[in-house]
């Protein structure tokens, strides 16, 4: 579960547009210092995210605005973002200096990662050609068609299932200048059904050729991520691989040590892991002396065992 909003994004602390005379409202600061999160939960049944969204575009600078955190929708386990997308495309002229978006910062209490209903993100991409950050929460719904973007520089999508479908218009698309990729692929149970497979032009590395940072986490199937990563030639240039929150075993590390060599790595991140102590030793005796920042924290990763049958889970799910 996801209890925390985002505290900064695009590199600025993470504010919450309040109107002025609200009672929780404070002096609001200049147009280009925050990550504005705009929410609506529509609980009272009054505000649609869209009117919302409407005020704060009467309230401050619009045309200085560089970065906007989308917050809860009115029943958004229920009601697709595809409104909230339009309502953003529909203004992209009154904001021109629009640089990073994260669409669905919504916390377990508010409705869990795998009910989010997304929408279709390409024409969000296409309102918005000068965008260099794209954050995505929720998998549900998700359509994300391979699209040409110029100037997207960091790719994020978390969900505790992420569609096939939508993995192979990520990976199909051309995003020359895109250094930074992460992926949380989930489980079946929530809808992720992506494969190896489905991230092959990837994993070739000439679809993303400024590459440096990936991450694949999340993984139900994350030891053969980690075989398919092991040969997979964009590993070469990247500078950091980020393989948490999945479910990793020996079966995967062993596949990232008898593949190529992953010495120039800056870091290996391999947080919430099923890993046992000899390979953690293994991992360590192999990767630190080059210099490789190792995460091997179990962090939160338990088995169960009911009749005889082991069962492994990814960090976040439901």
């Amino acid at each position: 579960m996801i209890i925390e909003y985002l505290e900064e994004f695009g590199g600025l602390p993470a504010v919450d547009f309040l109107e002025p005379g609200s009672e929780t409202s404070a002096a609001l600061p200049a147009a280009d210092a925050a990550a504005w999160r705009i929410a609506e939960n529509g609980w009272d049944g009054e505000r649609t995210w869209e009117e919302t969204f409407t005020r704060f575009l009467a309230t401050v600078d619009a045309s200085s605005v560089t970065t906007i955190i989308v917050g809860c929708w009115p029943e958004a386990y229920d009601s697709s973002a595809d409104k909230v997308i339009d309502a953003l495309i529909a203004a992209r002229e009154r904001l021109p200096r629009l640089r990073a978006v994260f669409l669905g910062d919504i916390i377990g209490e508010e409705c869990e990662i795998s009910w989010i209903t997304q929408g279709r993100i390409t024409p969000l991409l296409q309102a918005y050609p000068e965008l260099t950050e794209l954050g995505i929460r929720g998998g549900t719904g998700l359509v994300f068609d391979a699209v040409r973007h110029e100037h997207l520089r960091k790719l994020t999508v978390e969900a505790g299932g992420l569609p096939a479908a939508a993995v192979r218009g990520i990976t199909g698309s051309e995003l020359p200048a895109l250094t930074n990729l992460e992926l949380w692929l989930g489980t079946p149970d929530y809808g992720g059904d992506a494969e190896p497979a489905d991230l092959a032009p990837l994993f070739g590395g000439e679809q993303f050729p400024n590459l440096r940072h990936l991450a694949l986490r999340n993984s139900e199937i994350q030891d053969r991520i980690c075989a398919a990563v092991a040969a997979a030639p964009v590993v070469a240039r990247l500078e950091t691989v980020d393989l948490s929150l999945g479910v990793l075993t020996d079966d995967g590390a062993a596949a990232l040590l008898s593949g190529q060599p992953l010495t120039h790595l800056r870091s290996l991140d391999l947080h919430h892991n099923y890993l046992g102590a000899e390979m953690r030793t293994r991992l360590r005796e192999v990767l630190e002396p080059a210099g490789v920042r190792l995460d091997l924290d179990p962090g939160d990763a338990e088995e169960d065992v009911d009749d005889g049958e082991v069962w492994r889970y990814v960090s976040v799910g439901e």
